[in-house]
C-alpha cells in the first residue's frame, strides 16, 4: 500500500484559497462568517512565517529581528502566535515610522510593524485575499496574485494603439494616509461578517504610529509597509473600479496599479468627461487628486508623452514595409528610472569604504540588479538608453579601479575593467 504523502503548509494554503475563491465567485452576495479559526491554523501560520522571512525586512518597535526569532526557535514563535490569536490575547504594536528620502527632497513615510504583527497580518491576508480577488476588476494590476506591472504596461500600449490619443494621468494625493477607515471597514464588511476578523483589521488600522517616542493615532489611512495594507488599499479603490466600469467605460479604458492609474481616451471631449467623473468618484471616497501631477495628455501629435510604472509612453511615426506611415505607441524607461539606476550604481561604487571590496564582490551585488532592470525595462525602444547605462556602469567600475590603484585618471583603467567584466561575467542591460 502506498503511504499517503503529507501535504506542505504551502499546498494546504493553496487548497484553502481555491475553496474560498470558488465560494466567493459562486455567490457575489455571500458574506463569510467562519474565517478567524483559519487564520490561527498552524499550517497557515507556518506559511505566513515562511513568506515574512523570505521578504526579510527590519524590526518593529519591539526591536525583535527575524534572526532573533530563528535563534529562540521558530516552532516556539509560531505556536505563540497561534495561542495569542486563539485566546483572544493578540494586540498589535504601534508601527515604527521610517522615512525614505524622495528625489524632490521630500520624504516617503513607511510603517514597519513588528515581525509578529507582520506574520499575523500575512496569515489574515492569506485567508481574506481570495475572497476579495473574486470581486476585483480586470482593470487592476497592483499587489495582486498572478498580475504584474508588465501586464498593466501591455494593456496601456494596446489601448493607446486602438486610437487612444488622449490620456488622463491621475495621481491621488497621499493615498495611503487618507483612506477613510470607516468607509473601508464597510467595504470589508460587504464580504466578511466574521466579527473577530473585522476586529483584527480594526486593531491594525487603529494601532497608530510610533514617532519620536510618542504614539500617534488617526482615523484616516492604512500604514504603508504593513503586509495587509496593499490588500486593504485595493479593496478601497475597487469601489472606484466598479463605478468606473458602470459609468465611465464609455469615455475611456482604465488601467490601475495600486493608487496610480491612467484612463486612455479617444477624444479630448472623452478625456474631459473622464476627468470630471474621476473627481466625482474620488469625492465619494474622500480622496483628493494631486493638483499638478494629475493631467490630461494629448498623444496624437507625438510631441507629448506620459510616465507610468517607470516607463515613458509616447506615440511615434513608423512605416510599414509598403511605405505606409502610421503612429505606434513606444515605451522606454523614463528619466526617473534612469536616474535611479545611476544612483544605485554610484551608491555602490563611489564611497571610499567600498575600495577594499573585490571586483567579484561588486559583480555579485550588481548582476542580479542589472538582470532585474533588463527584465523590466528592456524594450526595442529602450536600447539607446540601455546602452548609455551600460557605459555608465563601466565608467563607474573604471573609476572604482582607479581609486583602488591610486591612479589619477580613470580612463586608463577602462581596458582592464572591460577585460575583467567579460572574464568575470558582468551582465549588461542590452
Amino acid at each position: 500500500m502506498n503511504a499517503k504523502r503529507l501535504t506542505t503548509p504551502k499546498e494546504n494554503v493553496q487548497q484553502l484559497q481555491e475553496k474560498l475563491g470558488h465560494a466567493a465567485k459562486e455567490s457575489k452576495k455571500r458574506r463569510f462568517h467562519a474565517l478567524y479559526d483559519k487564520v490561527y491554523r498552524l499550517d497557515i501560520l507556518w506559511e505566513a512565517w515562511r513568506r515574512v522571512r523570505a521578504n526579510k525586512g527590519s524590526a518593529g518597535i519591539d526591536g525583535e529581528t527575524l534572526a532573533d526569532i530563528e535563534k529562540q526557535g521558530e516552532v516556539l514563535f509560531v505556536h505563540e502566535c497561534q495561542r495569542l490569536l486563539k485566546e483572544g490575547e493578540y494586540h498589535p504594536h504601534s508601527v515604527r515610522r521610517h522615512y525614505i528620502p524622495k528625489k524632490d527632497g521630500k520624504q516617503r513615510p513607511l510603517g514597519i510593524p513588528t515581525v509578529r504583527d507582520r506574520v499575523i497580518q500575512m496569515a489574515a491576508k492569506l485567508v481574506m485575499e481570495p475572497i476579495f480577488e473574486a470581486d476585483f476588476q480586470e482593470t487592476s494590476f497592483g499587489f495582486r496574485p498572478k498580475r504584474s506591472a508588465k501586464q498593466a504596461l501591455d494593456r496601456i500600449r494596446k489601448a493607446c494603439n486602438r486610437k487612444g490619443n488622449w490620456v488622463v494621468d491621475v495621481d491621488i494625493q497621499g493615498y495611503f494616509d487618507n483612506i477613510n477607515q470607516e468607509k473601508l471597514m464597510k467595504l470589508v464588511e460587504m464580504r466578511i461578517s466574521d466579527r473577530r476578523i473585522l476586529k483584527l483589521v480594526r486593531k491594525w488600522l487603529g494601532a497608530g504610529v510610533m514617532e519620536e517616542g510618542s504614539i500617534r493615532r488617526s482615523d484616516l489611512g492604512t500604514p504603508q509597509g504593513g503586509v495587509i495594507s496593499p490588500l486593504l488599499a485595493n479593496i478601497y479603490l475597487n469601489y472606484f473600479d466598479l463605478l468606473w466600469e458602470r459609468n465611465g467605460s464609455a469615455f475611456g479604458e482604465l488601467t490601475r496599479y495600486a493608487d496610480d492609474f491612467v484612463v486612455i481616451c479617444k477624444t479630448k471631449k472623452d478625456a474631459d468627461r473622464a476627468y470630471e467623473l474621476i473627481k466625482v468618484i474620488m469625492g465619494r471616497l474622500e480622496l483628493t487628486l494631486h493638483p499638478t501631477k494629475t493631467r490630461i495628455v494629448g498623444l496624437w501629435t507625438g510631441e507629448e508623452g506620459f510616465d507610468f510604472l517607470g516607463m515613458h509612453h509616447r506615440k511615434t511615426k513608423a512605416e510599414t514595409s509598403q511605405g505606409k506611415i502610421y503612429y505606434t505607441t513606444q515605451q522606454w524607461l523614463c528619466r526617473k528610472a534612469e536616474e535611479r539606476i545611476r544612483e544605485v550604481v554610484k551608491e555602490r561604487l563611489a564611497p571610499p569604504n567600498m575600495r577594499h571590496k573585490t571586483f567579484q564582490d561588486h559583480l555579485e551585488y550588481l548582476n542580479p540588479k542589472i538582470q532585474g532592470w533588463r527584465n523590466y525595462y528592456y524594450t526595442a525602444y529602450s536600447q539607446k538608453k540601455m546602452a548609455k547605462l551600460d557605459w555608465y556602469i563601466l565608467q563607474r567600475l573604471a573609476k572604482w579601479v582607479a581609486k583602488k590603484r591610486q591612479r589619477t585618471r580613470w580612463m586608463s583603467s577602462l581596458r582592464e575593467v572591460k577585460a575583467l567584466s567579460s572574464q568575470c561575467g558582468l551582465k549588461t542591460l542590452l
